[in-house]
């Protein structure tokens, strides 16, 4: 099988690759990335001499580019995008560009080029948020997005579902909670305290920390991936949550608490704009259809991921 990946230098779809590539090794990836801020090439250091791997720096709006990748591709998985709140709530253009017109552009060489199968990597987000006493999110769920990003990706979501009912295009969904793990950006929250600890700052927290967020590790979102790619019924959505919810505040504590830090290290400083209260995700639906359920318990996770940062500072210092 030969596989386009879309944003294959990022945090998640890098991780997707190593995946992959180390379990189907006679899978062929194509990774196409324009490499942003986000996108960085020393993610797939251990790939780049595989034969079976190709990286090709370019822009998933560019309509030409696009449709000569996938003349040879089966599958198509597309991580690409722009996905930092902060940075949509100041300048929005970027988003609706990349998330939007991006995705459009792929869809359409897909349909163009015999309805290759099309798997879109979505958020939680875009479902808005929760109250304390809510259920968590289900594919049910009625869209609400409440930021500039948010509402890019659910833009991008209706459109791969209005391929599959117009033009029969077999596609996959999938929205997961907040992702974690080695290679993570230091701009998002959990890279960013290790990465502000280790340099001798304090972690800035949002308000009172008070806002909750569901955690996953980043191999078993792929591997949720994964699930759907090999069972997961064509035109349908997933769910892929880590069961990991905790407020902001006391993640910070559980950080500082494997560091052998204290809590005179938080700094409180005023609250996002929307910020969204809680987001919680029901996997039932991928645990029943699929078999997957996540395998990296949230505490081994998050010390291992401390000890990453710990161990490679060559490669966050760069980036902060």
């Amino acid at each position: 099988m030969k596989i386009l990946v879309t944003g294959g230098a990022g945090f998640i779809g890098s991780d997707f690759i190593r995946y992959w590539l180390a379990k189907y090794p006679n899978d062929k990836i194509v990774n196409l990335d324009v490499l942003t801020y986000a996108g960085n090439l020393e993610n797939l250091k251990e790939v780049e001499n595989n034969p079976n791997y190709q990286f090709v720096q370019g822009d998933i709006c560019d309509t030409e580019l696009v449709n000569n990748l996938v003349k040879d591709i089966d599958l198509i998985i597309h991580f690409a995008a722009e996905s930092h709140v902060d940075r949509s709530i100041k300048n929005s253009a970027d988003f609706i560009r990349t998330n939007i017109e991006g995705t459009r552009v792929l869809l359409e060489a897909a349909k163009n080029n015999g309805n290759i199968r099309f798997h879109h990597i979505s958020t939680d987000e875009v479902f808005g948020h929760l109250e304390f006493d809510d259920l968590a999110f289900t594919e049910k769920t009625p869209y609400n997005p409440r930021s500039p990003y948010s509402a890019s990706k659910a833009g991008a979501d209706h459109l791969v579902r209005a391929y599959f009912y117009t033009h029969n295009l077999p596609i996959t969904i999938s929205n997961c909670s907040n992702n974690y793990g080695p290679y993570h950006h230091p701009e998002k929250m959990i890279p960013r305290a290790i990465t502000d600890l280790l340099s001798g700052e304090k972690i800035k927290v949002y308000g009172q920390g008070e806002n909750i967020r569901d955690w996953i590790h980043v191999r078993d979102h792929n591997k949720g991936v994964e699930a759907i790619i090999k069972n997961g019924q064509i035109g349908e959505t997933y769910c892929l949550g880590g069961g990991g919810e905790l407020k902001n505040i006391d993640l910070v504590k559980k950080i500082l608490a494997i560091m052998n830090l204290g809590e005179d290290r938080i700094e409180f400083v005023p609250d996002r704009p929307g910020h969204d209260l809680r987001y919680a995700i029901d996997s039932t639906k991928a645990q029943k259809e699929l078999g997957w359920k996540k395998e990296i318990d949230f505490e081994t996770g998050l010390r291992e991921t401390i000890e990453w940062y710990k161990n490679n500072e060559n490669w966050w210092k760069k980036l902060k």
